[in-house]
């Protein structure tokens, strides 16, 4: 492996060697010893299918260019200590597992969980000291908690199971901390983007043994994501209205998943669904059925080396999320930044694709254009929302694992 596959062709060595230095002089003050080992855990892209993982559906991800660091040391004591770069210190014995809602929200929380998870599966873990820092970049939606919980799954895999747990269970695991600990009812999608390394189209249809196809990223061109502004935090009802009212539509055909209703059985019934659910239900379930299409067309785009196509389906997953599903904007407000960076993208984009990225409502948008592009793009888009909150990234190839810095630096 080289250091480009983890952090892009343009990656410096003399950067990473900077993180990887601080880093052990962090650890060995605080413990006066040397760190074992070194883990990464990446960022994540949505590349199309926008909320469609919680009802089993279908959806194109990448591990991006960014990630959280970690230098390691096993202990003895049955405990976790974690000490990461700008955050508050945390430690928790791995015998103290219950759920803690007044930690929902917490770093604490989801490797509480984690471990929570693992011993459910059956795997004995123990306890580790780590110092962190993180290069993935703040607000934009890449999905730092799901990066977090990978890192901390990837650490105890690694110091306990001999790297037992497969990326598919390590993705599980996390998602359960967030789920169950965290308080974030999410699918699986970040985490199986993050676990798996790559760009992978992912068919959710049995959660438990995903079907997974790792596709090529298109050559010739750059992820741009931009954060818009807002803040999420009084956002998870907003969330949690997509899937609910998913399952609503589900429930009118005895089924708790749209996944489990054929599409054509459901779009025949909209007249009577009418009658059951509101109007911005059937929508979202019509962007879910149509976004799994997407998802298989821009997969058979990637493979056949249709650049053109891919980009089709990933504007148009885009224009179905701002009409369909309706997550572009908080119901009722006026303040629209996620909308008018769309609109704005595609006065400026000439070859490319611009979609919400991620949960939606507040914060970022995705573009994929041609690197002739990209400069000026970027430029624009810091005109708007300031400099510091436009990103770009390559996809990254390895999952969340264990990686030797004087390796990478050769």
């Amino acid at each position: 492996m080289k250091l480009k596959d983890l952090y892009g062709a343009s990656a410096e060595k003399v950067v990473f060697s900077r993180r990887v230095d601080r880093l052990t002089a962090q650890f060995k003050e605080l413990t006066g010893r040397s760190p074992e080992g070194f883990y990464s855990s990446s960022g994540r892209a949505e590349i199309c299918g926008n909320h469609t993982d919680h009802n089993h559906g279908k959806v194109l991800v990448a591990a991006i260019s960014c990630d959280v660091l970690a230098a390691v040391g096993k202990t003895d004591d049955g405990t976790i200590s974690i000490h990461s770069v700008g955050f508050p210190p945390f430690s928790l014995r791995i015998d103290d597992l219950a759920v803690n809602k007044e930690e929902y929200g917490k770093s604490v929380a989801l490797a509480r969980g984690v471990v929570k998870g693992l011993k459910d599966r059956g795997y004995e873990v123990g306890g580790f000291v780590a110092v962190t820092e993180s290069t993935i970049f703040r607000g934009a939606g890449v999905s730092s908690s799901a990066a977090f919980e990978l890192l901390i799954t990837e650490i105890l895999n690694d110091l306990y199971l001999g790297g037992k747990v497969d990326a598919v269970q390590k993705a599980i695991v996390s998602q359960y901390a967030e789920n169950e600990y965290f308080g974030k009812p999410c699918g699986l999608l970040d985490q199986s983007g993050i676990s798996l390394g790559g760009i992978n189209k992912i068919d959710f249809k049995d959660p438990a043994a995903p079907e997974i196809e790792t596709l090529s990223a298109p050559e010739g061109y750059t992820l741009v994501i931009t954060n818009t502004g807002g803040s999420h935090a009084a956002l998870t009802e907003h969330y949690a209205a997509i899937k609910t009212e998913m399952h609503e539509v589900a429930n009118f055909f005895g089924k708790q998943f749209l996944r489990d209703v054929k599409p054509e059985k459901f779009f025949a019934e909209i007249p009577a669904l009418r009658k059951k659910v509101s109007e911005r239900a059937i929508l979202r379930a019509c962007h879910f059925y149509e976004e799994n299409e997407r998802v298989d067309a821009a997969a058979a785009a990637l493979k056949s080396g249709n650049t053109k196509e891919f980009l089709a389906a990933v504007e148009a997953s885009g224009k179905s999320s701002l009409n369909c599903l309706q997550n572009c904007f908080v119901p009722g407000s006026s303040e629209q930044p996620v909308t008018l960076a769309l609109h704005i993208s595609d006065r400026i984009i000439k070859d490319g694709a611009v979609r919400v990225h991620g949960g939606g409502f507040a914060g970022t948008i995705l573009a994929y254009l041609a690197d002739a592009e990209t400069e000026g793009y970027v430029a624009e888009m810091g005109k708007l929302f300031g400099s510091e909150n436009v990103f770009t990234a390559t996809v990254r190839k390895p999952g969340a694992i264990r990686i030797a810095p004087e390796e990478l630096l050769k």
